[in-house]
Formats: structure tokens, sequence, C-alpha cells
């Protein structure tokens, strides 16, 4: 069982910047028998520190921890400068555990791009060794992972199609993207309505990736005539939704055993792939 974990932010900055340490990760990690690809995925955490701090302890069983967008709150009382601080060093304490992936939700944009568009620009600043984010595609156990940006309009939408099209060329065999927004589906319904992306479906028929990472819609996992897993085409998507508490909802993907896992607090559940 995975225990949660109470260090602040101040103390895991303090802990990545000793050299030693840091060493004997690196080298643990390049001597290391060759396993499956194993993925933790979760998303919408939204400044719950505890559950960056658990997924710090937990990242050590799994090759790659990918979080799907919406780190930042806007309704919390602490200023966007101070949570990015924050989130930093609990990105970087997660990603001397394992490989990280963090993709831009809805609620990370903090500026304007060069079209005017809004931007995450303060992710690209997380960027570093395991740590990929916006617009990284990355090589893990010869699993191609792609982080997409949240795309606010026309040039960005743009930016992300260029981004799938140069990584499709880098393509071996097993093809993984983060992309925030599921789209119009069982992962996109409130129990209300759909909240789906429309570019998506047609970013997979092109592409058709092995799977895609998911958040965006809390409720959806949880509403009846929604779902934490959906397919088009050859392609799986999920949403592990989000939870209350001190441990995220979460999908475990297994890729060798051709399995996936949603597990919260109400139990788990298993899909074959």
């Amino acid at each position: 069982m995975v225990e949660h974990s109470t260090r602040s932010a101040k103390h895991r900055v303090a802990q990545a910047a000793q050299p030693d340490a840091w060493a004997g990760v690196c080298w643990a990690r390049r001597h290391r028998p060759p396993s499956p690809m194993r993925v933790l995925l979760t998303s919408d955490l939204h400044y719950r520190l505890p559950h960056y701090d658990w997924l710090t302890r937990a990242a050590r069983d799994f090759d790659a921890v990918a979080i799907a967008g919406d780190h930042l709150d806007g309704g919390q009382p602490v200023p966007a400068y101070v949570q990015i601080r924050a989130l930093r060093a609990s990105l970087a304490a997660i990603a001397e555990q394992a490989h990280v992936f963090a993709c831009s939700g809805n609620h990370d944009l903090n500026a304007r791009g060069a079209g005017g568009e809004k931007v995450a620009e303060w992710i690209q600043g997380c960027r570093a060794g395991n740590l990929a984010v916006d617009g990284d595609s990355v090589t893990v156990r010869d699993v191609l992972v792609t982080v997409c940006p949240w795309w606010d309009g026309p040039a960005t939408r743009a930016d992300v199609e260029q981004l799938l099209d140069q990584a499709a060329t880098r393509r071996h065999d097993k093809w993984i993207w983060l992309y925030h927004a599921p789209p119009t589906g069982k992962l996109s319904w409130t129990g209300k309505r759909h909240y789906g992306d429309d570019l998506l479906p047609q970013l997979i028929e092109r592409h058709r990736p092995t799977a895609v990472l998911c958040g965006h819609i809390h409720e959806a996992p949880f509403q009846t005539g929604g779902s934490w897993c959906e397919r088009i085409g050859d392609t799986w998507l999920f949403n592990a939704g989000r939870q209350p508490g001190p441990v995220p909802a979460r999908v475990e993907l297994d890729l060798a055993r051709g399995e996936a896992k949603w597990i919260t607090a109400e139990g788990v559940e298993t899909q074959p792939l």
C-alpha cells in the first residue's frame, strides 16, 4: 500500500537539490533491467498538494506518471505564482522516482501566446530531465509519449496538430497522448451534458494512437452514462475523474499485460485492452 506523504514543498525543493541523492537515482535508472511499460494516470488535481505527495510515493512502482492537466486552482486564496512554485517542486519530486508527463488544462492558462490566445506559460519552466511538458514527445521503453497543450483557439489548435504530425514520424509501435479534454462521449458526460473536444476524434482518426490520457470532466467516471474508459477504433481513451480525500482517483495502465485498472475510494475496475 502506498502511504500518504506530508512533506512540504520547501522540503522537496531542498531534497531535490542534493546532488548525491540525484546521482544515485540516475544510476539506478541506467542500470535497472528492462520492464513492462506501466503508467499511472491522474488529472485535475487543482493544487491539492497531498495528491502530489501521494504520487511522489506511488511513482516508484511505475515507469511513468501522467498528470493530464488542471494543476492550478483559481478558486484558492493562494496566489497563482505561489501555486506554481509549489507545483514545480512537487512535479520535480515525482520525476525523481519515474518519468513524468504533465500537460496543461483550461485552468492552467496564465499568459498570452504569440497569437494572443491563452497558454500555460508557467508549465514550460517545469521541463527537466525526466519531466516532460506541453510540446514534448519522449520515448520510454519503446513507447512514444506526446504531451499536448490545451488549445484556446485556431493558433494553438494548429500547434497541437503540428506537434502530432511531427511526432507521428517518430512512432515505432505504441504511442500515447496526454490531451486534457476528452471527446464527446462517455468520458465527457457530466450527468447533464457533454463537454467534449471535437478536434480529438479527428486527430485520433488521422494518427490512430494506442491510447489517449484525458481528464477535464471530473464527474464522468462516476455518472450513469459516463465511464473512465472508452474506445475509438483501435485507440483507448481514459479519464480517471476526481474524488475527495488524500488519494487521487487514478488509472493504472499496463501495456505489457494489456490491462487498465481504475482505482477510486469506491473500489477497482479492470478493463482488458
